[in-house]
């Protein structure tokens, strides 16, 4: 299976959520995972907002940006490139959508190409349902 993991199952999984088991097994028996840059920001930057809430502490945010570069290590990233820009200025099948949702989709478009039986798996049902729309698999969350 190759995985396209999108930013809110990613930061189920590191914040501990009740479907974070079930991303992190889908990451673990993945053949393949894929991502884009913007995961890992929008991942850093939740870390850094969760620690401002005191959600976490400093020292577990520094333990889960090490998780998150140990496990980063094996997947597959994509810069926010000229062909993903274009797409994300079209409109997709359910609007309105988020500019880094589209984002997501957008890269996982383009992944599609080289890995046809991509599978997207994310906690964004908004993102779901144009991802359903788009063609692309859906990889099913369980643990909710």
């Amino acid at each position: 299976m190759i995985l396209y993991l999108e930013s809110s199952a990613l930061l189920a999984w590191l914040l501990g959520e009740p479907r974070g088991a079930a991303v992190r097994s889908a990451v673990d028996s993945a053949q393949t995972v894929v991502t884009s840059m913007v995961t890992l920001v929008e991942s850093h930057r939740a870390l850094v907002r969760a620690e401002h809430a005191t959600q976490i502490s400093a020292a577990d945010r520094q333990r889960l940006k090490g998780l998150l570069a140990r496990a980063q290590r094996g997947w597959v990233l994509m810069e926010v490139s000229a062909e993903v820009r274009a797409r994300v200025e079209e409109p997709f099948p359910v609007e309105p959508l988020r500019t880094l949702d589209a984002l997501h989709l957008a890269t996982a478009l383009l992944f599609a190409r080289v890995y046809p039986d991509l599978e997207v798996i994310s906690h964004d049902q908004r993102l779901i349902e144009n991802a359903r729309a788009l063609g692309l698999g859906i990889r099913p969350v369980s643990g909710s």
